[in-house]
């Protein structure tokens, strides 16, 4: 569990800088430069989500139960998952209306993600990395929104080509990952 918590502290610690010290990333990219700036952010970003791999891992040989969640808790999952899919989604198709609604659709995804997962897992490890990806991702949607509205950050109007193409994008990456990937990757399918 160390590894893993460790993990989580320099993962969500580096992506967690305009949160608590905008101030500071200011002046520290000025100071480093735009590329040397996001190399170190690059590597320690890395570092943390390697730790995290492997910490879960780790943590997932000797599993703590804490609880046994309903079946029902499962579709649930599988229905946030498909909408953390396409707000991912909207975070890189252009002139979409989830974008233009939401404007941080990505860490909108994130929470949708780990709200997911909490509720269909019940163990510690779960807990920890999901729990931790949802309180980062309320406080960082949070201050993010605050960031727009100080500086008048206006996003594009959405298109019906751009939401159709972000809908079928989320939709069909959805699908990989939950009959495929999420099976080859995690050793775990959510639909058997």
């Amino acid at each position: 569990m160390a590894y893993l918590i460790l993990g989580l502290v320099v993962f969500l610690g580096v992506h967690s800088v305009r949160i608590v010290a905008e101030d500071w990333r200011t002046a520290t990219r000025a100071r480093m430069g735009e590329n040397a700036y996001k190399g170190a952010y690059s590597l320690l970003s890395l570092a943390g989500f390697a730790l995290i791999v492997w910490g879960f891992g780790v943590a997932r040989e000797t599993p703590v139960l804490l609880w046994n969640p309903p079946v029902g808790m499962r579709h649930a999952a599988s229905l946030l998952t498909l909408v953390a899919f396409v707000l991912l989604a909207a975070a890189y198709v252009p002139r979409n209306a989830i974008k233009a609604r939401v404007h941080h659709p990505m860490v909108l995804g994130v929470k949708s993600w780990a709200l997911a997962h909490l509720l269909a897992t019940g163990g510690m490890a779960p807990l920890v990395m999901f729990g931790s990806f949802l309180v980062w991702g309320v406080l960082l949607y949070i201050t993010s929104r605050r960031r727009d509205r100080v500086l008048g950050t206006q996003y594009p109007a959405g298109t019906a080509l751009g939401t159709a193409m972000t809908v079928l994008i989320g939709l069909v990456a959805w699908a990989a990952f939950a009959f495929k990937l999420h099976g080859l990757l995690m050793g775990i399918r959510p639909f058997g």
